[in-house]
């Protein structure tokens, strides 16, 4: 068969190596490596946890206001030089305005608490601050937000579940929902290795790169689920990365835009927002290599067929004309 041939009959038949990258000839290793990375993140979760910011575990909220704009970054080498713990500190509604968060302090009641913090804010005598308000949150809030934030990743993995059981079939759909869970795991052990801070903002971070990588797994099931209907030769292998190569370079442009501006975040958007980019950036490149690894491989594992995406063949109509 020459090259002309083979172009006009590669629409309605799947010939050989179509496809330039065997992604599903190296799934095993993948795989392997995946289940590698996803054993020692669930490890480090289990040793060392999870470094919770206040929000999670309690502590004290002050908000103050300076004459002059304020220097968050030398406020909070202040409050480390003093022995506060991460404190975060950040200006809201203007550069006068500065918003602290602390972590709970043992043994120190709340107006000792409040003067020493005052102390440190008021050490330059030409730009003293003012206290609008100081909170205490109790650990029992940070307790429900840790039982919340668990019942909310559940809640949108069973969500996930049942949308793409119901659209694709339900081995692509344990397919989808490991990959997605396997992009979590990934995460979480990222910031339990390092210890960063976790707080609602990585949380966030958390549930939408759940559902960004849901919906790269998604336009390359429907690929395969296309090609399954249109590709009349070829197994089930060869299917599946010829789709995966189709839609390829559609995964790696939206991926690469999307960390141009994560990336920015992360330098350039200050402390308050650094662990929320960090964790899309490593959520976007575990989800771009989930879906286009995992989740076609742990479909195929679980045993998809071409018959499985088949139309239902519809029953003749029968002639009852003499």
């Amino acid at each position: 068969m020459n090259a002309n041939t083979r172009l006009n009959t590669q629409k309605n038949e799947a010939q050989p190596r179509l496809y330039k990258i065997d992604f599903l000839g190296k799934r095993h290793v993948a795989v392997w490596a995946s289940i590698i990375l996803s054993l020692a993140s669930l490890v480090s979760l289990g040793v060392k946890g999870l470094n919770f910011a206040i929000d999670f575990t309690g502590g004290t909220v002050v908000e103050v206001k300076y004459k002059e704009p304020a220097d968050v970054n030398q406020i909070r080498l202040n409050l480390e030089a003093d022995g506060f713990n991460s404190p975060m500190v950040q200006q809201f509604g203007s550069t006068h305005d500065v918003l602290i968060r602390l972590a709970p302090q043992s043994g120190v009641s709340g107006s000792d608490l409040r003067n020493r913090v005052m102390g440190i804010l008021n050490k330059d005598p030409s730009n003293t601050a003012e206290l609008h308000r100081i909170e205490f949150v109790g650990p029992q809030v940070g307790d429900d937000l840790v039982t919340d934030s668990g019942l909310a990743l559940l809640y949108a993995s069973i969500g996930i579940l049942i949308y793409v059981a119901l659209r694709f079939e339900y081995r692509f759909a344990l397919g989808a929902i490991l990959a997605t869970l396997h992009d979590v795991v990934m995460i979480l052990g990222f910031f339990s290795v390092l210890q960063l801070e976790f707080d609602l903002s990585v949380l966030a971070a958390v549930l939408t790169i759940m559902g960004y990588s849901l919906n790269d797994t998604i336009v390359v099931f429907d690929r395969i689920r296309e090609n399954f209907r249109k590709l009349r030769r070829g197994d089930v292998i060869e299917v599946m990365n010829i789709s995966i190569n189709e839609t390829l370079s559609r995964t790696l442009m939206t991926s690469f835009l999307t960390l141009l501006s994560v990336i920015a975040m992360a330098f350039f958007g200050g402390q308050v927002i650094h662990n929320f980019a960090l964790a899309l950036i490593v959520g976007i490149v575990v989800g771009t290599y989930s879906s286009i690894y995992v989740a076609s491989a742990l479909a195929l594992k679980l045993g998809v067929s071409r018959m499985d995406l088949m139309p239902p063949e519809k029953e003749g109509v029968v002639d009852n004309r003499p």
